[in-house]
């Protein structure tokens, strides 16, 4: 058994504490939760009948507990991550796991010396659909790569940001690229492989925050393939739809939804009698998946645990998706195309304004 202990108990925690505390996942249970705003921990720790704590180390005191789930605003990861590794806890952290790469050099080097593993949420990279559509990747069915597009078009308004002081600041949230679009650009990425350079725009449309609530960017990838990333939480009146589009040489595939959960075309130049299951049987994640991806993404995490296994998105893959998203900002900033690898120098993300 995994015991798991969360810290923030705002809006993402309430997924993953049903998950982990309603007995959703083998092997896994949920032993304590913790929030600077006690209240908010009280309440979440009543549905489940455990401790509540408002102070990290007392959360980390405890003898039995195995992992942390850090659930606290993107500034604050860094912090928090590297003080549960020194306390002998593995780590599932939240997207982006940081802000600024030295940041994320922190915690993986940190998560390394105490021998404790760390994970990153990409819980989108176990969407059934997603799943069968990297297995037709893996396969060569796709052939070579010609284009790769992710859409964002999501609603949130002013008063989603006024829930909380952090939300979109630099310091400690970054805008639609950094929060609702990190799943999507990282699957971009896992798809079609390293970048070799960024040109990206941003504009803050409807809202009155620090950073953008509308993006868009042209990707330049290593194997010759382009690929194009829109953005926004500027939608009216409601969300829209969040997708994936693979184009190759030899097949095409779309995943869309509102998380890119539903196969919407699913075309190959060579066609498989097994393409038929898939689009009966898996182009929708089943509904008994809470939160989508998020259970097959936590047994993941357990199975790793049990039985010493690799991550699927360590800190490094982690880390990879964050180098992506500096990239994207500090093309913003410049106006130019910027190449990977590069040294972040105008870039506002993470930092206090």
């Amino acid at each position: 058994m995994i015991r798991f202990g969360l810290l923030g108990c705002g809006r993402i925690a309430k997924r993953h504490a049903e998950l982990l505390g309603g007995n959703h996942i083998e092997r896994a249970s949920l032993v304590a939760v913790c929030d600077n705003v006690k209240p908010r921990a009280d309440a979440l720790a009543a549905k489940f009948g455990i401790p509540a704590y408002d102070d990290l180390d007392d959360l980390l005191a405890r003898k039995d507990i195995d992992a942390v789930a850090v659930l606290t605003p993107s500034g604050m990861h860094p912090q928090h991550v590297i003080a549960c590794a020194r306390a002998g806890k593995h780590v599932v952290v939240e997207k982006p796991m940081a802000l600024r790469l030295q940041d994320a050099d922190d915690m993986i080097r940190a998560c390394d010396e105490a021998g404790v593993k760390l994970f990153v949420v990409k819980q989108n990279r176990f969407n059934v659909p997603v799943v069968k559509a990297r297995e037709a990747l893996d396969a060569g069915r796709f052939g070579r790569l010609i284009l790769g597009t992710v859409r964002v078009r999501w609603c949130r308004d002013q008063a989603y940001y006024d829930q909380d002081a952090w939300r979109g600041t630099w310091a400690y949230d970054g805008g639609v690229l950094t929060n609702q679009a990190s799943h999507h650009i990282d699957m971009l990425e896992w798809f079609f492989g390293d970048v070799v350079s960024v040109h990206a725009r941003a504009t803050t449309a409807l809202v009155k925050v620090e950073t953008e609530d509308t993006a868009v960017a042209t990707v330049k990838f290593r194997n010759g393939a382009l690929g194009i990333i829109e953005a926004t939480t500027a939608v009216r009146p409601k969300d829209l739809e969040g997708s994936l589009s693979i184009l190759g040489e030899k097949g095409t595939v779309e995943i869309a939804g509102f998380a890119v959960n539903q196969i919407r075309h699913w075309n190959f130049v060579d066609p498989l009698p097994s393409d038929k299951v898939v689009v009966e049987k898996f182009s929708v994640n089943p509904p008994n998946v809470y939160g989508f991806g998020h259970q097959a993404y936590y047994q993941h995490v357990v199975d790793c645990l049990l039985h010493q296994r690799a991550a699927l998105v360590d800190g490094l893959q982690g880390r990879k998706s964050l180098e992506l998203i500096s990239a994207l900002y500090e093309s913003i900033e410049t106006g130019q195309e910027v190449a990977l690898r590069f040294e972040p120098r105008r870039s506002k993300l993470g930092v206090i304004s």
